[in-house]
């Protein structure tokens, strides 16, 4: 039995469908597994356009192999995750075909962007909000990492089809996993992380907070970063390309602490906030977020090996971090934020954020973001509760683990 350490909730109505899916299953109906090519074939046929990129193929058959052999997926977590990996597949094809007939997308310019990084459950998702009230400031929004295609315009950016179909899937997730909503703020025109970009490069951490994929992650993490990244900045380009241009794109994942050497390569002048908190705080944060998530598409979710996995995920992507930000010269374009002054005022942090890079705050930005910190209060959708204990993690691994980052906290201080 997997252990439950974490408490998972599921509805009757998923459990209802995951067990007619199994008696499928025992009767030799199964479904076909996925398969790479398949994928690529029917992504070309839907959108009129042949394409093949090496990283992108690589990261694909890896993905496809990793959920059939480790995920040990539901009957509903096999077709939702076949109907997201063949979304994103369309998805990348509709973009590189926008780009075969555009050539000018190429020439759109990306100046200075801010990005938001820092080890998850460390207040970046609220943040993230909170900045992009800013007029300067344009986030890629969930729906529109979801359903690009067609490259937004002024007059469609804030109603359109793609949005309603988004809020529609998103509140099946709510209703699916009944505690997701206390655990992340997610709505379909909030600002989206970058791994649902690189997700349509198949190159993405998404994919292993939806499922246990150890292999998966193996290759990710020692995959061509800046590669992935400067499909990242041509996926900007695309959305800028439709006309909704700020003066600074607004851009946020933990993921970056493992790769700001190859940040740095593809955006030579971008802004970084980092945000800061204890480990012994964040990484059962993390793993009972991901467990609530990997539960909806997996029945045999095991908690305690979540926590373990991403107790050392961490620590490895902070260990890179801290190393690249030894031998790299970019202290001046890089603020610190500690997680419990932001938790008491969030707008003296965004004032500090504003002081640093020299940027001034519209007044009528300052009241939509102070009416933004009084509607999602925290705890608004519930509690988050978590411990080491129910992750099998003790306080002295934590130490030790994370030592030199607890060391380089401490100098924040």
């Amino acid at each position: 039995m997997p252990d439950a350490s974490i408490p998972i909730e599921r509805p009757f109505a998923l459990k209802a469908l995951n067990g007619l899916g199994s008696l499928i299953q025992r009767s030799g109906l199964a479904p076909s597994a996925l398969d790479a090519d398949r994928i690529l074939d029917r992504a070309e046929r839907t959108s009129g356009f042949e394409f093949r990129d090496s990283m992108m193929r690589e990261g694909l058959g890896r993905l496809a192999t990793s959920l059939e052999d480790e995920a040990r997926l539901n009957t509903f977590g096999r077709f939702a995750l076949r109907s997201t990996v063949q979304r994103a597949a369309d998805s990348r094809h509709h973009v590189e075909r926008a780009f075969a007939e555009h050539s000018g997308i190429l020439d759109e310019t990306i100046r200075a962007p801010v990005f938001i990084i820092g080890m998850p459950r460390t207040g970046t998702t609220i943040l993230h909000a909170l900045l992009n009230l800013d007029r300067n400031h344009r986030a890629p929004l969930s729906w529109e990492c979801l359903l690009p295609h067609p490259a937004p315009g002024p007059d469609d950016y804030e109603d359109n089809d793609r949005i309603d179909t988004v809020r529609r899937e998103f509140d099946r997730i709510f209703h699916l996993v009944p505690d997701f909503r206390k655990k992340h703020y997610m709505t379909a025109d909030s600002p989206q992380e970058c791994l649902a970009i690189t997700a349509l490069n198949f190159t993405s951490f998404q994919f292993i907070a939806q499922a246990y994929l150890p292999d998966y992650h193996d290759w990710f993490v020692n995959a061509d970063q800046e590669r992935n990244l400067r499909w990242h900045r041509r996926f900007l380009q695309f959305l800028q390309s439709g006309g909704v241009r700020r003066p600074r794109w607004l851009l946020k994942s933990p993921v970056h602490l493992m790769r700001l050497r190859a940040l740095f390569a593809v955006y030579p002048d971008a802004k970084v906030v980092m945000t800061h908190r204890h480990p012994s705080r964040i990484v059962p944060s993390t793993a009972s977020l991901v467990s609530s998530m990997r539960s909806l598409y997996s029945d045999h979710e095991d908690t305690t090996r979540t926590g373990r996995e991403h107790f050392y995920v961490w620590a490895l992507y902070y260990a890179r971090f801290l190393r690249d930000r030894r031998e790299l010269d970019c202290e001046e374009q890089i603020v610190d934020i500690l997680f419990d002054d932001f938790a008491q005022d969030q707008m003296n942090v965004v004032d500090s954020i504003y002081a640093r890079f020299g940027w001034e705050l519209h007044p009528g930005d300052r009241a939509r973001m102070e009416a933004f910190v009084r509607d999602e209060r925290r705890g608004k959708h519930g509690t988050h509760e978590y411990s080491l204990e129910q992750i099998g993690v003790t306080p002295a691994e934590i130490e030790r683990e994370y030592a030199e980052y607890l060391d380089f906290l401490e100098s924040l201080r």
